[in-house]
């Protein structure tokens, strides 16, 4: 990264930095994509299954990995700041507490999730899924813990380009780990949807071993040295970080909790209704990468401003990333208009599915409007380390207003099931209008230091 002196050169810069995480993420929804597709084509209930488990493991997983991105502001306004000395015992400390978090998260999976089929009643084969698919997927926890932290190391310098290099590779791999073990490929034993969580497993071990092996050979990470000379657990350096990490993943929490409490509300309206739910929601997944990848931009290239003591840049990044970010959405948007009955086609050969997912992609659309504001507004608040306040406005608009509108639309008027997914427009909304307030405190904070 660079510093910039026109609004042509901060988007050159936005861009070389934003386009690479967008590949990246959306080889990373690809995954989560080709998953849904392949379960749906396997079965119902395999869909359902998958579903379920993944809507329960993933509102807790990209909480924690919103935990260990609070790295990625923190090594970023170090490297603007010029202060590279201090980034190695960051890393290293992060490398000892995310183990940490992983053994916590592992033990609450493994003594939980045997009791969700009867908490949850669903159908025996649904729960079968479910309970395995969580099981297997567990055992690469620990992995993709530690290569998120080598990940946001990379991405800190502004090497997102490496970063997707490493995406493109292992995405592929998930896929074809996916196909053998949930179709029994090539001798591998048909496990159905249980098979997602074994690829995933899989490929998060290969994923920490490339990540390894990236930063330990190229120049510009090199010199730190991260496995080398390993100090003791210092608990101040573990406060720092989590005290700014752990608000970045309570709001991540807010945000992916609440789709992922909806998707169990579904299991009241049948499997036919939540299976094209969590096809709604894939699709509204796959196309947040759009400002989701903007969001990641802002964050790096505004803490890498703001640690050179430069916010006025930072802050002409952030309209920058919001009227990309706009723009990309509205195109979705006319695409998906254009071309809906051919995108439902793609998740379900059932046309009963098929009739309930064309509605709920047009909430699905809606949802990405305000997530095209939504996010950008994070990112810039992230790059700036004004997290706590980010996470109280994700708890009134996902928990006090969004939620609760969706149940009393769902319960009380007419739109039934489909009154979930308006509640979270509206709390969407109320929580773009709440972080644009919330940059302009910000804003001035900066110009009076």
């Amino acid at each position: 990264m660079k510093q910039t002196f026109s609004y042509c050169q901060k988007l050159r810069e936005l861009f070389i930095v934003m386009a690479p995480i967008f590949v990246s993420q959306l080889a990373v929804s690809s995954t989560g994509f080709f998953n849904t597709v392949m379960a749906g084509h396997v079965s119902e209930q395999d869909l359902a299954g998958v579903a379920t488990g993944a809507n329960l493991f993933f509102m807790f997983f990209i909480a924690i990995m919103g935990v260990i991105s609070g790295l990625t502001p923190t090594i970023s306004q170090l490297y603007g700041a010029g202060k590279r000395e201090k980034i190695p015992h960051i890393v290293k400390q992060a490398f000892y507490w995310s183990i940490a978090i992983s053994a916590i998260f592992i033990a609450m999976d493994w003594l939980i999730v045997p009791f969700l089929p009867d908490f949850l009643s669903l159908e025996p084969k649904v729960g079968y899924v479910m309970t395995r698919y969580l099981i297997a997927i567990s055992c690469g926890i620990v992995q993709v813990f530690l290569a998120a932290v080598l990940r946001n190391l990379i991405d800190s310098h502004g090497l997102t380009r490496l970063t997707m290099c490493i995406t493109l590779i292992t995405v592929p791999i998930n896929i074809f780990f996916n196909y053998l073990f949930m179709y029994g490929a090539l001798g591998f034993p048909r496990l159905g949807g249980i098979g997602a969580g074994v690829g995933a497993a899989i490929t998060w071990t290969l994923s920490l071993i490339i990540n390894a092996f990236v930063v330990t050979h190229i120049d510009e990470t090199k010199h730190y040295h991260v496995f080398e000379n390993f100090p003791r657990p210092d608990f101040s350096e573990w406060k720092k970080q989590l005290s700014l990490g752990i608000p970045i993943g309570a709001t991540m929490f807010c945000e992916t909790s609440i789709f992922g409490v909806v998707g169990l509300l579904m299991t009241a309206y049948g499997t036919t209704i939540m299976a094209a739910h969590q096809a709604a929601f894939n699709y509204a997944s796959v196309v947040y990468i759009i400002p989701l990848s903007v969001s990641m931009g802002l964050t790096i290239i505004v803490g890498y401003e703001i640690g050179a003591r430069r916010p006025a840049d930072a802050w002409q990044y952030s309209k920058i990333g919001r009227v990309l970010s706009i723009a990309f959405a509205t195109l979705v948007g006319i695409v998906l208009t254009l071309n809906r009955d051919a995108i439902a086609a793609i998740y379900t050969d059932s046309e009963t599915v098929k009739d309930y997912l064309m509605v709920f992609l047009v909430y699905a659309t809606c949802i990405q409007g305000a997530d095209c504001i939504n996010a950008p507004l994070q990112g810039t608040l992230r790059g700036a380390k004004d997290v706590h306040v980010t996470f109280l406005l994700a708890v009134l608009s996902d928990w006090i207003i969004g939620l609760p509108a969706g149940l009393a639309l769902a319960h009380f008027t007419s739109f039934a099931q489909y009154g979930y997914w308006v509640g979270l427009i509206v709390g969407l909304l109320v929580g773009a209008i709440s972080l644009m307030l919330r940059l302009r405190i910000v804003e001035r904070k900066f110009k009076e230091m």
